[in-house]
């Protein structure tokens, strides 16, 4: 059986990362208490449900504080549990708030929007690292859809999944980051006319890149870095370590050496890249 738990704050995609479930076939659930989880997943299983997707938050009230105990209880009754946790900034939510005109689970006549979402946050805190975490505020309703897709269908695994995400700093930190790498020092093929409309994928621009000596030495650098600590974050425990390299736009310099990590990379551990400044 695969269980799917998700959670997030309001407004951060929840309802779009669930219809990805339901047309993927899952059986879904919205808003269940999470002290209820172990019983519908007990339930499920007898009725031969192989693939089931939960959203669990806020709206739980005071048993959201159950989550962690719950979901060290469904990993033995389950051979593959996922969690996935949406966020974004509060800018945005407020927002995405202002543009629905919907009221958020903890607003209240006495508090401020602002003031809902910074309750909201705080009371998912303990929860917001139990797996993998996805901020979305820059992200396209399809490009969360296709994240979410590919979420799903990594296979099970007792190694670690590594995320190389490019950005671009002029489109802010990404909330998911677990570390986070500057190569606006490295020479800019934005400044190339020719090279302006391509991306770190195309061979123009990594032709581009590999002719400066400092590229590489930056990408030995972030290696040598990142697997000298890989040991201590399986130790950790940790499923999964979201690393973030930012260029000004995120568009050639964090894309090729997010694309060249990830390559050196998929030989001692499972590997994901996403490109959060990129249309497709």
């Amino acid at each position: 059986m695969q269980l799917v738990l998700i959670s997030g704050l309001s407004g951060s995609g929840k309802s779009v990362a669930l219809n990805v479930m339901e047309d993927s076939g899952h059986y879904v659930v919205d808003n269940l208490p999470a002290a209820l989880l172990p019983q519908l997943v007990s339930h499920l299983r007898g009725a031969g449900y192989q693939r089931i997707a939960v959203a669990v938050d806020v709206r739980s009230g005071a048993s959201i504080a159950a989550v962690p105990r719950q979901v060290e209880a469904l990993r033995a009754m389950v051979s593959d549990l996922r969690f996935l946790f949406l966020d974004a900034r509060d800018d945005v939510l407020i927002a995405r708030f202002s543009e629905t005109r919907r009221r958020h689970p903890l607003g209240d006549e006495c508090s401020t929007l602002g003031e809902a979402i910074a309750r909201e946050r705080e009371a998912l805190a303990l929860i917001a690292e139990l797996g993998q975490r996805i901020d979305t505020s820059d992200l396209a309703a399809n490009t969360l859809r296709n994240w979410v897709k590919s979420f799903v269908g990594l296979e099970p695994s007792s190694q670690i999944t590594v995320l190389f995400e490019s950005f671009g700093f002029k489109h802010g930190l990404p909330l998911d980051a677990d570390l986070v790498f500057d190569v606006r020092c490295l020479p800019n093929p934005h400044y190339d006319p020719l090279l302006r409309p391509l991306t770190g994928k195309d061979g123009p621009v990594i032709d581009f890149l590999c002719k400066h000596e400092e590229v590489g030495q930056m990408v030995d650098d972030i290696y040598r870095f990142v697997a000298s600590w890989l040991p201590s974050y399986v130790n950790d425990n940790r499923s999964y370590l979201t690393i973030a390299i930012g260029c000004t736009g995120g568009q050639h310099r964090s894309v090729y050496i997010a694309e060249k990590l990830a390559e050196q990379f998929r030989e001692t551990a499972r590997v994901q890249v996403r490109h959060r400044s990129l249309k497709a």
